[in-house]
């Protein structure tokens, strides 16, 4: 698994996913300023979610013989249903807060694209 690579794309993903929806959401140029030196918590979440829920699953579920896409499609699902209802629980407990929504629609979209990247990859 190339795991700096998937890091890397997940955090240019991650925040314009998040910067898009934020400014859409409120329209306010104010924060502009502060999107360079958001990458450093953004790099911080998505480095940290990926280590700790997606890399484990690759390495512990593994069946033997088993190729990254087929573990993919016997986990993914699961995964995904439990990062949706977080998420969901997260919006409504945060009120839709503009800016938290934006955080959890980004972490949400960012996880799944990560599981993607990690299926096509060439098992080791």
């Amino acid at each position: 698994m190339n795991i700096p690579s998937n890091i890397g794309k997940s955090i240019l993903l991650a925040s314009c996913i998040f910067w898009i929806i934020y400014l859409i959401q409120e329209g306010d140029l104010d924060f502009a300023p502060i999107v360079v030196l958001s990458l450093i918590p953004i790099s911080i979440c998505v480095s940290l979610t990926i280590v700790i829920t997606i890399c484990p699953v690759f390495w512990a579920l593994r069946k033997e013989k088993e190729d990254n896409k087929s573990l993919a499609k016997r986990c993914f699902p699961y995964y995904s249903i439990v990062a949706f209802s977080l998420c969901i629980y997260g919006v409504i407990a945060s009120n839709f807060d503009a800016f938290f929504v934006s955080f959890l629609i980004a972490a949400y979209l960012t996880t799944a694209q990560s599981w993607v990247w990690f299926a096509k990859e060439k098992s080791s």
